[in-house]
Formats: C-alpha cells, sequence, structure tokens
C-alpha cells in the first residue's frame, strides 16, 4: 500500500494549536479564516472539511468543501476555495459556519483538515455532512490539518 500523502495546512490568521480569532466565530463575522494549502500532484482533487470533535453531542462539521481543483491551493478570508461544492454542515446548511462552542464546555478544538483525492466525490449542496465526509474519506490519498481553539465564555 503506498505511503499516504501530506499535507500543509496554514493561516495567517492563526498557528497550529492557537486561538481562532473571534472573527471567524459566531461571535464575529461568522466567515472562514484565509487558509493554505500544498497541493500533492497525485490529486486529482482536494476536500476541506472543518470540525469540532469536543461538541458535546459528538463531532460537528462546520463547513465541508468537495472537489476543489488541485490548483485552487489558498481561499482568503470569507471565501470558499475555488471551483470547490459546498454540501451541508451538521447544522445543515450549504455554508461555513464559525466555531460556536456551547458556553461552559471548555476549550474546543476546530480542525481545518484538507484532503487529496483520487477522484470527483459525488457531492451536492444537499448532501448531508456524513455522506460527503464519507465519500471524501473514500477517496482520500492523505490529508494535513491546521487546529484553532476556541472557548465560549
Amino acid at each position: 500500500m503506498p505511503a499516504k500523502t501530506e499535507i500543509s495546512v496554514r493561516s495567517t490568521a492563526f498557528n497550529h494549536g492557537d486561538p481562532i480569532p473571534t472573527v471567524y466565530t459566531c461571535n464575529g463575522r461568522n466567515q472562514p479564516p484565509p487558509l493554505t494549502w500544498s497541493a500533492p500532484p497525485t490529486a486529482t482533487n482536494l476536500a476541506l472539511i472543518v470540525d469540532d470533535p469536543d461538541a458535546p453531542s459528538g463531532l460537528f462539521t462546520h463547513w465541508v468543501v468537495s472537489n476543489i481543483p488541485p490548483t485552487t491551493t489558498s481561499t482568503e478570508e470569507g471565501q470558499t476555495p475555488a471551483g470547490g461544492v459546498v454540501s451541508l454542515n451538521s447544522a445543515n446548511r450549504a455554508e461555513y459556519f464559525g466555531p460556536c462552542p456551547p458556553a461552559g464546555t471548555g476549550v474546543h478544538h476546530y480542525r481545518f483538515i484538507v484532503y487529496a483525492l483520487s477522484d470527483t466525490v459525488p457531492v451536492n449542496a444537499e448532501t448531508p455532512a456524513n455522506d460527503a465526509r464519507s465519500a471524501i474519506v473514500d477517496a482520500s490519498l492523505g490529508d494535513g490539518q491546521l487546529i484553532g481553539t476556541y472557548t465560549a465564555d
């Protein structure tokens, strides 16, 4: 079995392990931060999932963007990666839903995961988050992630 592809994911808004600025949360402008990533030459497409594994009711998916062309290696603040298809998040909306942990639940870790895909995944704006995630993971050649934290007061 070939080695998994590693992808570097970064943001100019926060460093790995640091707090996510409020502007990118539900308490701010609720828009995605700027991101950059490496695109491996073997990738047919890329995907981006933002999730919170610390959510009280289990994994909460904040954003799913699939079928991003491998020539797209960044996204500006407040933008969806060029050419990507946004599917439903755990709030049943096809959009970015920023970090928004319930008060009193402590520090949450938000993963911005970029996947290299072997093929186009069959998703659209009505595809549920779990179905989109399954299709992405099944087509994944590898991934990389940037983790930011956020705490509700």
